[in-house]
């Protein structure tokens, strides 16, 4: 690539704050705030013990009201929205799904407002919290692999918790190249310029093989009967839950409840980046249920997929070109983007359906969400019929007669 076209790219990973080898993961997520904020950190990093004692409460009714002033940066917005996010998590389902808190108290509920007005995110954990920005590395000196990689805020569950998040953000470290191809299509579709397309193709198509062979690892560090019956329910929202099904009252910020769905996986900036480049046609409940996803993401990554998502179109690109190689570039990494759904399919029946059936069987083991949830994703949706319907999309997206050569 010349120079001239390095800066293009330069440009735009900074317009969309996305990083070359780490895609849109936050960059070096802090650990620390100013003295003032230590009570939030105190509560976030001590989470886990407070949740199971049944403490975390009684310590939130205490909590100081703090103003969001001294937060001077990004990267310290955006650790305080994520200890917030976790410790409203905690609050909301400290007793399990049988007693969930129906109020969030204005110490907690306002700073967080105002905290996440600033970037653009809603008052929730997101996917864009727990998976984006809550990640820090054993050894500061060693590689980003799952053994020095660790989580700067965590749930109950342990082990699992840990590899649940660690492994979704190396299949998003697994992404980065693929986002690059993304952005290479976008400027050489406007050259234009046959081969560049057919080359960030093959980036995309290359990454997304490796997201589905890095999910794989979710197998060795997730087990299911933890995730269903302790971890799921920390990631729920109060928007089409049947638990919370009048949402939350955010005290001091509305006198109305407020709805809104909990972190989910249909919240990756990447994957709906590789939709829109492809031009993915998810329509329906389907279609608005992603588009409302992409209100959870940061507005920069957010700003990408509008981008992507109002041409020119790579699919009419190739329709209009007489080229069987670019054809083929464009039918593999689509076939690429359907393996990887079908696998993702098969994860959920695994971490979701199957503990949900023996849990209905033989009574559940926590007291998390068991069988209340299985119907209903972290985000809110029916977790198989959306899978189905955002792979069977996908398939429609294949280019049923090639181009002659």
């Amino acid at each position: 690539m010349d120079t001239t076209g390095r800066e293009t790219l330069q440009a735009d990973f900074d317009t969309f704050d996305i990083s070359e080898e780490l895609g849109f993961l936050l960059e070096e997520p802090l650990t620390h705030l100013p003295d003032y904020y230590q009570v939030w950190l105190d509560l976030a990093n001590n989470l886990k013990h407070l949740i199971e004692t049944r403490k975390l409460r009684d310590l939130v009714h205490k909590m100081p009201l703090l103003s969001t002033h001294l937060l001077s940066n990004h990267r310290e917005l955006r650790l305080a929205h994520l200890a917030l996010g976790f410790i409203s998590m905690g609050y909301v389902w400290q007793e399990g799904q049988h007693a969930p808190a129906e109020i969030l108290p204005k110490a907690l509920a306002w700073p967080f407002w105002l905290i996440s007005r600033s970037l653009g995110l809603p008052p929730i954990l997101t996917y864009a919290d727990t998976v984006l920005a809550n990640w820090k590395l054993r050894d500061p000196t060693g590689e980003m692999e799952i053994g020095n990689m660790d989580l700067i805020f965590s749930f109950p569950g342990g082990e699992s918790c840990r590899g649940f998040f660690i492994v979704s953000q190396l299949v998003e470290m697994a992404a980065s190249s693929g986002v690059t191809g993304v952005v290479e299509v976008m400027h050489a579709i406007k050259i234009p310029d046959l081969g560049g397309v057919q080359r960030g193709l093959n980036k995309v198509t290359q990454s997304l093989k490796r997201m589905k062979e890095t999910f794989k690892l979710m197998h060795n560090h997730v087990d299911p009967t933890v995730f269903h019956g302790k971890l799921r329910l920390f990631l729920s929202g109060w928007r089409d839950n049947p638990l919370l099904p009048c949402g939350l009252l955010y005290e001091g910020v509305s006198d109305e409840p407020i709805f809104l769905s909990g972190g989910s996986a249909a919240q990756s900036s990447a994957i709906q980046c590789f939709d829109a480049l492809l031009c993915i046609q998810h329509e329906d409940e389907t279609g608005a249920f992603l588009t409302r996803m992409r209100d959870y993401m940061p507005p920069a990554h957010r700003h990408l997929i509008e981008t992507l998502s109002v041409g020119p179109f790579l699919r009419d690109f190739i329709l209009s070109h007489s080229s069987s190689d670019l054809c083929q570039a464009y039918q593999t990494c689509v076939s690429a983007l359907v393996d990887l759904r079908n696998y993702h399919l098969n994860t959920v029946a695994k971490y979701i359906i199957v503990p949900g059936n023996q849990a209905r069987a033989m009574g559940c083991p926590f007291r998390g969400a068991c069988t209340a949830l299985d119907k209903t994703g972290s985000g809110g949706s029916n977790p198989m019929v959306f899978l189905k319907s955002a792979r069977n999309n996908t398939q429609k997206a294949l280019i049923l007669k090639r181009p002659p050569v």
